[in-house]
C-alpha cells in the first residue's frame, strides 16, 4: 500500500509516498481503509530535525496519528464495529502511520453526518488533545479559559469544547483571524507585547485557565492566570523551566525525561462527545486546505507558515 514517509531530516522535500507492507488490525483495534487522515504539526516538527533531542526517531518513519475511513478489519475482542461502517479515530502513539491508504485505528467513533471526509479525517487528534488538556485544567461552566494560538489545528477545536462545558473563551490569534473565532463565539485578542493588559481588559475578573497551543509567551500567560499550575501548554518545550505541564501522549521512550513531562492519559472518551456535539452542530472541525498524498510535500510546506487556518488534511 502506498503511505507517506520519511528517511531522514529535511527540508518538506523529504517526505515521500512509498508502498509499505499493509498493517493488520490486532486485539482492540480496527483498520480503515483510509479516506483523509491529518498532518500533525508535530510530526513536521520531527521532520525537520527541531525534535531530535525529543523524539527517537527509526528510519524510515511513518506519519500520521488520525484518520477517518471504511471499517474493512476488526481485531479480536472489538464489538459494536463492523466492516463498511465509517469511523474516525486514531492510532496509538507507538505505531502512529495514518497518513496512507489503510490504517489501523486504537480509538475510534462514528463519523458524524454533519461532517465530510476531510473534517472527519482531521479530527481525532485534535479533539482528544484539547479535551485531553481542559480536562486537566479543570475547565467547566462559568469559567473564563484562554486558548493562545486559538486558530490554529487544536485550538480551533479547543475553544469549542471549551464553549460546550460553559466556559467563556478569549482567544489569541493574528487580527485577519478575528472574525474566524467570533463564528465560534470566542472573543479575539493579537499576539504579542501587551497581552496580559489586553486580557484583562477583556476579562476584568480574571481568568480561570490558559490553554497554551502556540509557545513562546509562557512569561505573560502566567501573570495572565496568576498561577503557573494553571496554564498547560502543547507547544513550548521550556515548560519545565517556568512551572507549567507540557501535555503530551508520547509513548515511553519520547519526550519525557527531555522535557520535564511524562505522558499524559489520552483523553479518547473526547471521541464520543466529539460525535454528540457534531450532531447537535456545536462543533466542527476547521479545515485549511487538503492534499493528496502525492502532495503531501506542499502540505508540509504549508504547516511551516504557520499561518494555516485550522487543520491540513491528506486525501487518499
Amino acid at each position: 500500500m502506498r503511505a507517506v514517509v520519511f528517511s531522514e531530516f529535511g527540508p518538506p522535500g523529504v517526505v515521500r509516498v512509498a508502498e509499505v507492507d499493509a498493517p493488520h488490525a490486532g486485539p482492540g483495534e480496527v483498520r480503515v481503509a483510509v479516506r483523509a487522515s491529518g498532518l500533525s504539526t508535530g510530526e513536521v516538527l520531527i521532520r525537520s530535525g527541531r525534535l531530535g533531542d525529543v523524539v527517537p526517531v527509526v528510519f524510515p518513519w511513518r506519519t500520521g496519528f488520525d484518520a477517518a475511513g471504511v471499517v474493512d478489519e476488526v481485531g479480536a475482542g472489538v464489538a459494536g464495529v463492523a466492516a463498511g461502517d465509517e469511523v474516525f479515530g486514531m492510532a496509538s502513539p507507538a505505531a502512529r502511520g495514518t497518513n496512507a491508504e489503510y490504517a489501523v485505528l486504537s480509538a475510534w467513533a462514528p463519523r458524524p453526518a454533519a461532517w465530510s471526509w476531510a473534517e472527519a479525517g482531521g479530527a481525532a487528534g485534535s479533539v482528544e488533545t484539547g479535551t485531553r488538556v481542559l480536562d486537566r485544567l479543570g475547565v467547566g461552566a462559568g469559567h473564563t479559559v484562554l486558548v493562545h494560538g486559538a486558530a490554529g489545528a487544536v485550538g480551533s477545536v479547543a475553544v469549542q469544547l471549551a464553549a460546550a462545558r460553559g466556559a467563556a473563551v478569549i482567544g489569541t490569534a493574528s487580527e485577519h483571524h478575528h472574525d474566524f473565532l467570533r463564528a465560534f463565539g470566542t472573543v479575539p485578542t493579537t499576539y504579542g507585547q501587551g497581552l496580559p493588559d489586553r486580557v484583562r481588559e477583556l476579562a476584568p475578573r480574571g481568568v480561570d485557565a490558559v490553554f497554551d497551543c502556540a509557545g513562546g509567551a509562557l512569561p505573560d500567560l502566567i501573570a495572565i492566570a496568576g498561577d503557573a499550575a494553571r496554564v498547560v501548554t502543547i507547544a513550548d518545550f521550556e515548560a519545565a523551566s517556568y512551572g507549567v505541564h507540557l501535555s503530551h501522549g508520547a509513548p515511553s521512550g519520547e519526550t519525557g525525561e527531555a522535557v520535564g513531562s511524562g505522558a499524559d492519559p489520552l483523553a479518547v472518551h473526547g471521541l464520543g462527545l466529539a460525535v454528540r456535539l457534531a450532531g447537535s452542530g456545536r462543533l466542527r472541525i476547521p479545515v485549511a486546505a487538503t492534499f493528496a498524498l502525492a502532495e503531501v510535500a506542499a502540505a508540509h510546506e504549508l504547516s511551516e507558515t504557520r499561518h494555516a487556518c485550522g487543520r491540513i488534511v491528506l486525501l487518499t
